[in-house]
Parts: C-alpha cells; structure tokens; sequence
C-alpha cells in the first residue's frame, strides 16, 4: 500500500532541479511516491527526470506534450497518485531529509484531515522564516474558523499548496485539485475552498521545506499575459464564497483580499508589457464593478488611504478606456 504521495511538477527549472531531486531521495521509503510531472520542459530538466526515475526508489514520471501551467501539471499527479496521504513540491524547492516521515507521523497522530506547516523562503544566500498566519500549535480545529477576520492575514492568505499534507479523503471529495489551466494564483480558490468544506485540520510548527524565491523562470517575474490569470482565480474565490451559506460574513473578507492584490498589480504596472498593461487596468476596473459594491464601499473606507485612492480610480475607469502608454 502507498501511503503517500508527493506531487512535483517541473517546468524549465534544470538548475534547481537536482536540489529537490536529492532531497527526494533523501526522503524515500518504501511505501512512498513521488510523482514527478514535466510540463513540456525546453531544457534538461526532462533528461534529470528520466534518470530520477531509474536512480530513485519510488519515482513515477508523467510527462505533458504542450505546457499547461502549474495547476494542470499538479491535477495530473493527481490523476496519478495512490497514496494514503498527498502532499506537494515545487520543481524548484526542496525539504530536508526525512522531513515527509516526520510530517506524516504527526498527521496521523492528530488525525486531522490537512495540516498546514511554517516554511523557510530562501532568496539567493538570504534565509527567512514564514509561519502559517494561525496561532495554535499542534491543535485540531475548523478550518472554517482560520478564514476570518476579514482585516487581517489569515490562512487563506497563506495559500502554499505544498506547506501542508492532505488526507485521500479529501481528493476523493474533489477538494485537492485546481481550476485547469490557470498559471498564477491557482492555489487561491484551492484553499479558499478546502477551509470552507474540509472537516478539520491543524497547523505544526515545522521548518523543514525550503521555498526558493527569486527563480528567473517565476511568472511572478515575467510580465506577459499569464500573469493575468489572478483576475480570473480571484474572480472564482468570490463567486464560491458567494454561493456559501455564511457568504455574508465571508464575502467581506474575499473582497478586501482581491482588493489588496489588485492594488499590488497595479502599483508593479510597470513590470507589465505595454498591451498587457493595459489589459490588466481594463480587467482590474470590469472586477472592481463586479464585486458587492456595499462590501467594495466598507473595504474601500478601510484601508490605507494610497491604496483605496488607486482603487477609487481605477473604479471610475471607464468601460473599454484606450491608454497610450503602459504607466
């Protein structure tokens, strides 16, 4: 029997490839998988991931024919895995030695259905601690309870999908894939969702995952189109809390959270192409339109005020606006 399986999909990353490789090897156990998922690499990150498949005990190799982005690549481990338990990696992150073991064991003693886990973001030489925005250590609570307050950052807002472990159970009942085809932001309506129906979960202090910041091949870094794809995640997260029986005291909090995001975009517009620019600003005005304008108004009167006046504007933007200029 598997009783876990970790989901590792890889795109273009043969520099930092090796690094998760070993670290995956250094956590192999017999009743491990680990599902390595290349998503049309262009380098030689397929060729490491073909030889990862003779060298490493338990490596399963799926391949994509046309790159679909990080959501389709992690559903198709999905499709794959036998596991008891999932977890997730990014082609470009690692974790320390026997760090799935140890997660496991203490998944299985809370016997919760998720736990989230504290991480360490590594920028170049620089190592910082990122902790899971929920205070209880080790306790079993209602994941529904670790969505609000609106007005501060909460677990939703730590939406990693590999900073946790995730019972079958919840695949089983569709809450562990993602919106097929989106290229940012695609854990958002994932852990919006899994808060909102899962039964229970708990957050362990671990430092054993290692997240690599600052990768040159990041749609975070690239200003085209694919960027854009939050409008659409964002978009999704407000139409699911809508349509929950606590959408009124919910839907403040997804509103306030898009908001902040719309305003980051738009602050960083810069770093757009001209022509997506510009869509961005028409895309950003259509959502601002669509939100619940009463809830739109209190968030607006809530926050900082360069933020709420950027909003304000671009609230006011007309329908269909030309711009001349990317700024």
């Amino acid at each position: 029997m598997v009783k876990l399986s970790v989901i590792v999909p890889f795109f273009n990353v043969q520099a930092y490839a090796s690094d998760t490789l070993r670290s995956l090897r250094a956590n192999a156990r017999e009743d491990f998988e680990f599902i390595l998922v290349d998503d049309c690499s262009t380098d030689g990150t397929a060729d490491l991931l073909r030889r990862a498949g003779e060298d490493i005990e338990g490596v399963v190799v799926r391949s994509h024919e046309r790159n679909a982005g990080l959501a389709t690549a992690r559903n198709t481990g999905l499709d794959a895995a036998r596991g008891e338990y999932i977890a997730f990696l990014d082609g470009d992150d690692w974790v320390a030695p026997g760090h799935y073991a140890r997660l496991l064991a203490r998944t299985e003693a809370l016997g919760c259905s998720f736990v989230r886990t504290d991480h360490v973001q590594v920028t170049g030489t620089s190592r910082t601690l990122r902790r899971v925005p929920h205070g209880p250590r080790g306790v079993v609570g209602d994941p529904r309870d670790a969505i609000l307050p609106a007005d501060r950052t909460t677990s939703v807002d730590y939406a990693y999908a590999w900073a946790g472990l995730y019972h079958r159970d919840l695949l089983d009942q569709g809450l562990l894939r993602f919106t097929d085809g989106l290229r940012t932001a695609e854990d958002r309506p994932w852990i919006w969702r899994l808060h909102r129906h899962a039964p229970s979960f708990a957050v362990l202090g671990t430092l054993t995952h290692f997240y690599r910041r600052g990768v040159a091949s990041s749609l975070t870094r690239i200003g085209d189109e694919r960027r854009l794809d939050f409008i659409r995640a964002y978009g999704q997260v407000l139409s699911d809390t809508a349509s929950d029986p606590a959408a009124d005291e919910l839907l403040p909090k997804a509103v306030r959270t898009y908001c902040a995001v719309i305003a980051h975009h738009i602050g960083a517009v810069d770093e757009f192409e001209p022509s997506v620019a510009r869509t961005l600003k028409s895309l950003c005005a259509a959502a601002l339109k669509s939100m619940p304008q009463p809830i739109l108004d209190n968030v607006l009167a809530s926050m900082d005020p360069e933020r709420a006046t950027v909003l304000r504007r671009l609230r006011r933007r007309p329908a269909g606006i030309k711009e001349t200029s990317a700024a």
